[in-house]
């Protein structure tokens, strides 16, 4: 019997592994990755295996102020034998601010499967949201993570 992965198993995971970058904690991140799982980052660098992927986060945290991500699942998919795929966007505040930063939004990719009971992520591939020519789709992607940052901050203040 194949296990299966439910549209909340899937969010579940993405939401703790943003959870984990704005906490700035390298280890959490990795940690939801499977043994060999993957990461392709805003810029391209690709990772493989988890060692590597909190060996790299860990440098950048301790190095760089990062941002932290607000994001929107768009889709959860079920692609059979254990395996789904999610598709969300995001975008980035950066500390100190209040605003996001339209360059910094992205459409990302996660591929979950079940590794030793538990859902773990295979791929995540974050890629900048560029839209070149159309910067209406930019303003709009934007405006619709601001409506979820706002959402987020009426959460956390009520």
């Amino acid at each position: 019997m194949t296990a299966t992965l439910s549209r909340q198993d899937v969010i579940s995971l993405f939401t703790r592994l943003l959870q984990a970058w704005n906490a700035r904690d390298a280890d959490a991140f990795a940690a939801q990755f499977a043994e060999h799982g993957s990461t392709v980052g805003f810029d391209g660098s690709p990772l493989d295996g988890r060692a590597a992927i909190a060996k790299e986060l860990g440098g950048i945290f301790k190095d760089h102020p990062t941002a932290a991500y607000v994001a929107r699942v768009r889709e959860v998919r079920d692609l059979g034998g254990g395996v789904a795929l999610l598709r969300a966007v995001a975008s980035m505040v950066p500390p100190g601010k209040s605003e996001l930063m339209p360059e910094r939004n992205a459409m990302q990719s996660l591929i979950a499967v079940v590794d030793g009971g538990a859902p773990k992520i295979a791929l995540f591939q974050n890629t900048p949201a560029k839209f070149d020519g159309r910067p209406q789709l930019t303003q709009q992607l934007t405006e619709e993570l601001t409506d979820v940052l706002r959402s987020k901050r009426e959460v956390d203040a009520g």
